[in-house]
């Protein structure tokens, strides 16, 4: 569950946090990096600074975590502080309870959780931005992620954003910018939230139950919730660890138990570092003594665009047995290739063709 005792725990969040709110006096905020790495979590602990109502405490070390306006923050019911996301993301932040318009509640019925920002959340939100703060310290609107804004629901915001209303301050989070209008983008001041060290990533990972931390730090691309979340899915670092092998073996009985997106996004990893490997590079999310003689450049391009072309389809019911079978094969075949050093130039050729 997120919440700001989490964000204060990270600690590559903390200078951003000091940072922005001694500088920034800007109506809009844009949070951006990558994802997996805590911009949920600073949006929150930078609205709950300006929200403390704590004066006897610096700025900078705000929230205090104790006074009225933070023990509302804490439970979720501060009346100047909206959260705009996602109906699908809602339990996984551990943030359920929507405002009247927002997406989830009981009118959602058994619909199945929305991955967007729809237009009625956003109305909801330039509603709210527009009333006055109900305890004198301005209201701030968090939306995460803003590129899941539907294209209604961007245009809607936009207005808001250009003629700001009131005290409000708005906290925009992405890790696909270009996915945003770029009028929106424009209009907000960036904050950068990038993959923190991997120290403290590790310690904080640790401390969270992860044995070999190194490792699914690694496998998630030094994004840390992203680890976490690889541990939550019942990922081990003995799992990972072995894939390389397993795949060779034509061996997909890890897979089965995976969701498809999930087989196929690890599978692009796994072709990414014996593609770097074949070329002389360093790997990224495998450890490289997995990847020895990891294959033909020619033949790794040729697999790792099947997998590209397979992810744009990964979500849809297909037979997972099936699918999964033919992917360990394709990654197999690819693999094991014998590679020629003097195919290394036309791989390279073949791919900037593309």
């Amino acid at each position: 569950m997120t919440d700001t005792s989490a964000a204060s725990a990270m600690p590559w969040i903390e200078g951003p946090r000091r940072r922005t709110l001694a500088a920034s006096h800007a109506h809009a905020l844009l949070i951006r990096g990558p994802s997996g790495v805590g911009q949920f979590e600073l949006a929150l602990a930078l609205a709950a600074g300006w929200l403390c109502e704590n004066d006897a405490v610096p700025l900078l070390e705000r929230p205090c975590g104790n006074c009225a306006g933070c023990r509302l923050i804490a439970a979720r019911s501060h009346p100047d502080l909206m959260v705009v996301l996602p109906e699908a993301l809602r339990e996984s932040l551990g943030w359920n309870g929507g405002a009247e318009g927002e997406e989830g509640g009981e009118s959602a019925g058994k619909k199945k959780p929305s991955k967007e920002i729809r237009v009625e959340a956003v109305r909801a939100a330039i509603e709210f931005a527009t009333t006055t703060s109900a305890r004198g310290r301005g209201k701030v609107l968090v939306v995460h992620p803003a590129e899941r804004m539907n294209p209604i629901a961007a245009n809607a915001f936009l207005k808001t954003l250009e003629e700001p209303a009131g005290a409000a301050r708005f906290l925009l989070c992405t890790s696909a910018p270009d996915r945003l209008l770029p009028t929106l983008r424009s209009r907000c001041q960036t904050v950068m939230l990038g993959v923190p060290p991997p120290d403290q990533a590790e310690a904080w990972l640790a401390s969270r139950g992860i044995d070999q931390p190194a490792v699914l730090l690694a496998a998630s691309g030094g994004q840390p919730q992203e680890a976490l979340e690889l541990a939550a899915r019942g990922i081990d670092a003995k799992t990972w660890l072995g894939l390389p092998a397993q795949v060779l073996r034509g061996d997909g009985s890890t897979f089965q138990r995976w969701p498809l997106p999930l087989a196929v996004e690890t599978l692009q990893k796994l072709c990414h570092d014996a593609l770097s490997v074949s070329c002389g590079a360093a790997p990224r999310y495998f450890p490289s003594k997995s990847l020895a003689g990891a294959g033909d450049p020619v033949a790794l391009l040729r697999w790792a665009r099947e997998l590209a072309s397979l992810a744009e389809e990964a979500a849809h019911p297909w037979s997972l047995d099936l699918a999964v079978d033919n992917l360990v094969e394709q990654s197999r075949e690819a693999l094991k290739t014998t590679r020629s050093p003097s195919r290394v130039d036309k791989a390279l050729s073949l791919n900037s063709s593309r």
